[in-house]
């Protein structure tokens, strides 16, 4: 008997899921790089925060670039008080995307 579209939605669903733990981690060691939130299907953000974290990096060289760093490292604080909210909407859109 094949499976029903719950239950094929349901498998989906938990294969695709974002892990609060997971974000946390890749938060941790690579959310100066905004890879945290390309993990959560945030991609323009993600290159947004990358792209700054660069270009202030190659900056720092003329001491330019730390204000830059600096925004980097208050974002990437944020980032780890708003995680929750953000997984949340990352698995409340797979939701939505599965059920159509």
């Amino acid at each position: 008997m094949p499976p029903r579209h719950d239950d094929y939605a349901a498998m989906r669903y938990h294969a695709n899921a974002k892990s609060l733990v997971a974000a946390y981690l890749i938060w941790f060691f690579l959310g100066y790089g905004g890879i945290h939130r390309m993990y959560l299907g945030r991609w323009v953000s993600g290159l947004v925060m990358l792209g700054v974290f660069v270009m202030s990096w190659v900056l720092s060289l003329v001491f330019i670039g730390y204000i830059g760093l600096g925004f980097i490292l208050v974002w990437w604080a944020l980032d780890a008080l708003l995680m929750p909210g953000l997984v949340s909407r990352s698995n409340e859109a797979l939701i939505r995307r599965l059920s159509r």
